[in-house]
């Protein structure tokens, strides 16, 4: 085997045996194969694509090129010594003993959006459920948020765990949200990184092998996908969100991975927040019962999907955030990383308001937009290695649909760092559109499809 000649297969669009797969990654991983060279492949996989059968072993050899994990056969081997306990159901605040058997694990991913907390109060409503939710997370790079980011506004929550550290959490609180540890596919976090530098990125293949060998290799027993779709998505279009879903969908099933996805909306901001203490604080409202109606609905909408895979499907999602028992799981999750759930959330030193030029309806709130100038404000970062502000970011005062008065604020931004106000401003100035009063919106659905 050689690079070289990989490479031209793959340029003349000949499809990859499984040897030169499994031999390229393997070769790269350990450096024998040079970023250039692999970077030469990205490309023409871009160019050329890839059928089912090549992404299905590109996926398989970049998992083979770490550890994968058994969560659920740890769990069962270890819960004589630390059971697995969650609220009772109608009683708040009321350990109850499920057993000594852990439920069945389930996982979510979705594929990055603006105000995308949707993981803060799902992962702990799905536990109060019955499901144990090994959630392995990411951070935020660009005009999307990361969960982990979102997280570490808790003060002492702890993102990186060791493997015995997550099995601990899951048994406690039936729900982990930490970052991938480095033996989780290393073949995918050198590729990533190359891939976000030589214009590969929107290849589809990869982007589905990225995902889902993390998740395979994490050995969770389902998965929901949440591919987002619209001009604050990855994903333009339907036909785009589409293939990359049943790309993911089959990668799942190949792998022995019961996996279902539904395409969401994201051309306007989720809820009323872009940031990362934020939107932790909109979360911390949906499992008090409030919040957001589409944050609401979506985190119910995923979390049956959830539960359905889980083969936990008369489980009752919204009688856990009306009851107590999903915010009682919340507190259990974050106390055993290290946090404190009674502790105020950092809140910025600099606020702008940001008002409406005229009295009407809003028509339109471009989440992309909304998201960069979230990144501006120092939400976000535009390097892996770049920190964040936890306080920054947007506040909304109106989505489409609302009516607004000249002069009333439409926006609130958040920062530590008051020169970025103008940056920021400059991302919105085209963001938003507002008609004359009695204009109807149509109101697009959150799930537009569900893929399995």
């Amino acid at each position: 085997m050689d690079a070289i000649s990989i490479i031209r297969a793959k340029r003349d669009a000949q499809p990859l045996t499984d040897p030169q797969i499994d031999w390229i990654i393997d070769a790269y991983t350990h450096g024998t194969v040079a970023d250039e060279q692999m970077s030469a492949l990205a490309m023409a996989i871009l160019l050329n694509g890839m059928t089912r059968r090549e992404i299905s072993r590109w996926t398989a050899a970049m998992i083979a090129s770490g550890e994968r994990l058994d969560i659920t056969g740890a769990l069962a081997a270890g819960t004589a010594q630390t059971p697995h306990a969650t609220a009772t159901p109608g009683a708040p605040g009321t350990p109850g003993a499920r057993g000594a058997t852990p439920g069945p694990t389930t996982d979510k991913h979705s594929t990055g959006g603006v105000g995308d907390k949707i993981t803060l109060p799902l992962a702990p409503l799905v536990a109060a459920c019955g499901a144990t939710v090994p959630q392995l997370s990411g951070r935020g790079l660009g005009h999307t948020g990361g969960t982990l980011d979102k997280l570490e506004s808790i003060p002492g929550w702890r993102a990186r765990l060791s493997n015995a550290e997550m099995l601990d959490v899951l048994r406690s609180a039936g729900c982990v949200v930490c970052a991938a540890g480095d033996g989780l596919a290393p073949a995918d976090r050198k590729l990533y990184a190359l891939r976000d530098v030589t214009g590969t990125v929107e290849s589809i293949p990869l982007i589905a092998s990225s995902i889902m060998s993390k998740k395979i290799a994490e050995g969770t027993g389902s998965l929901v996908l949440d591919v987002k779709v619209g001009t604050g998505a990855f994903m333009k279009t339907v036909e785009d969100a589409r293939e990359l879903a049943t790309t993911m969908v089959g990668l799942g099933t190949d792998h022995g991975v019961r996996t279902v996805a539904l395409l969401t909306g994201m051309s306007t901001p989720l809820g009323l927040t872009a940031g990362n203490a934020l939107e932790v604080r909109e979360s911390l409202e949906v499992l008090a019962g409030g919040g957001p109606a589409d944050v609401v609905e979506l985190t119910l909408a995923l979390a049956r999907e959830m539960l359905d895979a889980a083969g936990l499907a008369d489980a009752d999602p919204a009688k856990a955030l009306a009851d107590g028992s999903a915010m009682d799981a919340w507190r259990r999750m974050i106390s055993a990383q290290g946090g404190d759930p009674d502790a105020p959330l950092p809140t910025s030193r600099h606020q702008h308001i940001v008002t409406a030029p005229a009295t009407g309806v809003v028509t339109r709130l471009d989440a992309y937009d909304v998201g960069v100038a979230a990144w501006r404000l120092g939400a976000g970062r535009a390097r892996k290695e770049d920190p964040v502000q936890a306080a920054a970011g947007v506040e909304l005062h109106a989505k489409p649909g609302d009516e607004v008065t000249k002069g009333a604020p439409l926006m609130t931004l958040h920062t530590d760092t008051p020169d970025r106000f103008d940056y920021a401003t400059e991302a919105l100035t085209t963001s938003y559109d507002i008609a004359p009063l009695g204009t109807e919106v149509p109101v697009a659905p959150i799930v537009r499809e569900r893929i399995a």
